[in-house]
């Protein structure tokens, strides 16, 4: 691999972590948004430090031969450690235990990087490597040591990934799973480059030279491995995401009947502000929601309970189940008195009544089926009167 085959994956992790920064700013004490900004620094961070030409320019600038290797081990450590707490703060549970978890593979991975500095410092390694140093001093003393630990380490991250992801897989279906199961996917391969380097090791020890599989094929599996997993990582935030926002502009979609029938008592300068085209989904139902409920508490004294009673027997004479037919009763009370307002353009019974009185509350209704009620033009229609519905028209 080239050193663009390294900087192309840093520059897409950096520029996913610039991305949550802000959010990370806002929210710093949320450590599932940490996690995911620790991951992607220490992901980005490997992939820059271990191309070839940055850990040439690192060996000049810091005067020390291979001085790269430990940093690269380390920041290897580094983000296995942060793969392993994403995940613990992920799966979520009680807020003490995720810490305590989260703290024990912090502090492991933090023992395992000072190990790595510290077999680098009792070796010798006069010979700069860029990209085979692995199977070059496999058989230095304190090198060697080094090296194997390293190469532990990643591995036991990679199977502990795959049990952590697999166990929980199992418990859990839609998206989520099939993210946990790419991450498994992306794990595997990161498995497979320790098997490689240790396979290429180990062939040293026994004085054979497989170094392909450590030089050529290892760094290939640990970009096809990280960028699987982060693909796992996100699906599953993504799609939650859109399916929330489409579940959102579903129900402002649904709420559209009864607000437009309430929008024809509704004030000229309510009318005039109207939905903006940039505003979020969230906001958007947010205020067609409000709009309801003011056209609603406006149009208590209108309100004929009559015609709530006589649409509501109907309903249910009909055969219709209670919610349904309860929607049906105050889909026909709404029409009933919108009418009655329209008819009464000066206020004249708003007026007359008692400020409280007119406030009082009538109970939480079903808006989304009252407006599917509204969508129906003959339900609407036979709702509208003064009489009761027919029963022919109920549904």
């Amino acid at each position: 691999m080239q050193g663009t085959s390294y900087y192309i994956p840093a520059a897409a992790m950096a520029a996913a972590l610039a991305f949550k920064v802000p959010s990370l700013v806002r929210a710093w004490r949320d450590p599932l948004l940490r996690a995911v900004c620790a991951l992607l620094a220490m992901a980005g961070l490997v992939f820059f430090f271990a191309a070839p030409p940055t850990i040439a320019k690192v060996n000049r600038l810091t005067g020390v031969t291979n001085f790269s290797a430990p940093l690269v081990y380390a920041l290897l450590s580094g983000f296995s450690a942060s793969c392993l707490v994403l995940l613990v703060n992920w799966r979520g549970g009680p807020a003490e235990r995720t810490r305590r978890i989260s703290r024990r593979w912090i502090a492991g991975y933090g023992v395992h990087i000072v190990l790595l500095v510290v077999l680098f410092a009792l070796g010798d390694t006069p010979v700069e490597r860029l990209r085979d140093l692995d199977t070059y001093y496999a058989n230095t003393p304190y090198i060697r040591e080094m090296i194997v630990l390293y190469l532990t380490g990643v591995t036991v991250a990679g199977m502990t990934m795959n049990f952590l992801c697999w166990r929980w897989a199992l418990q859990v279906h839609g998206w989520l799973r099939t993210g946990l199961l790419i991450i498994m996917l992306g794990y595997s391969f990161n498995t497979a480059y320790g098997a490689a380097k240790f396979a290429a090791v180990f062939a040293r020890w026994a004085g054979k030279d497989w170094d392909g599989l450590s030089t050529d094929l290892a760094p290939i599996l640990a970009s096809l491995g990280a960028q699987i997993s982060a693909v796992g990582f996100c699906l599953p935030l993504v799609c939650q995401r859109l399916a929330d926002t489409w579940h959102i502009w579903a129900s402002y979609r649904q709420l559209g009947p009864l607000w437009r029938e309430l929008d024809k008592i509704a004030p000229a300068h309510v009318r005039a502000v109207g939905n903006l085209w940039w505003s979020s989904a969230e906001l958007s139902l947010t205020r067609r929601e409000s709009d309801i409920h003011d056209g609603l508490l406006s149009l208590h004294p209108y309100f004929d309970h009559d015609v709530h009673a006589r649409a509501l027997a109907a309903a249910v004479a009909a055969g219709t189940d209670p919610e349904q037919a309860q929607a049906m009763a105050d889909a026909a009370m709404v029409v009933s008195a919108v009418r009655a307002r329209v008819a009464d353009p000066e206020g004249k019974l708003l007026k007359s009544l008692d400020t409280a009185e007119s406030a009082t509350a009538e109970g939480t209704r079903d808006l989304v089926r009252i407006s599917a009620v509204l969508r129906e033009a003959p339900v609407a229609a036979a709702a509208s009167g003064h009489a009761a519905m027919p029963e022919s028209e109920v549904h």
